[in-house]
């Protein structure tokens, strides 16, 4: 009995000495790591048919999960070439905007950019932790570079205090699917061919014969 108890958890130690050595070799392998997080960040099948239906590339989107503001989703839609836009309400009614396009935002450049929609002049810029926050032609916005793009949250400096552009740059992330559900709207369906109707005839247009016979 005693050498079945002794015996017993030598059988058992190598398979749990495999599991963690393999657990420690995937945390740190940077491969393995860059994959899953690939993965993690892969725009899923809803985003992409959503999007793409509006021209709108899926790694441009983004939503902010800022509780303080609803979206209006009749102003989602396409910016530039293949960017994004939409616009959210605050609880005063006031307009926040989400904007993502192409392009990169340095303390070099950051100064000539326009601020949210407006159409000129040089903008006052701020680092505030990972992002910018600018200022200029009465507007004001949080703006996020990212991987070869830049997320901006843009509103009127009178009508949306700055604490809640911060709020809404801290809480914007990439929809998953059920958000891009919620925040794109479905596709069209794809147009169908006609239907060949059966009861006309192989020939002529099918209109009825009125031609007059012989005595009128």
């Amino acid at each position: 009995m005693n050498r079945r108890v002794r015996v017993l958890p030598l059988l058992l130690l190598p398979p749990l000495l495999l599991t963690a050595c393999g657990t420690q070799r995937a945390a740190d392998d940077p491969v393995a790591a860059a994959a899953s997080a690939e993965t993690a960040s892969a725009p899923s099948a809803e985003l992409e048919n959503r999007a793409q239906a509006l021209g709108i590339a899926p790694e441009l989107v983004y939503v902010t999960g800022s509780p303080g503001l609803t979206l209006a989703q009749q102003s989602v839609g396409v910016l530039g070439d293949d960017g994004f836009s939409a616009t959210y309400l605050t609880g005063s009614g006031a307009l926040v905007r989400l904007s993502v396009d192409r392009g990169s935002m340095t303390e070099d450049t950051c100064p000539g950019l326009p601020v949210g929609d407006s159409t000129g002049g040089r903008a006052t810029c701020e680092r505030d932790a990972d992002a910018w926050y600018r200022t200029g032609g009465g507007q004001h916005e949080y703006a996020l570079p990212e991987n070869g793009h830049v997320v901006r949250l843009s509103a009127d400096a009178d009508a949306v205090p700055r604490e809640v552009l911060r709020e809404a740059a801290e809480s914007v992330h990439r929809p998953d699917a059920a958000e891009a559900a919620d925040t794109l709207p479905s596709p069209r369906p794809a147009a169908t061919a006609p239907v060949e109707r059966g009861d006309l005839p192989p020939v002529g247009d099918g209109a009825p014969d009125n031609s007059v016979g012989l005595g009128g």
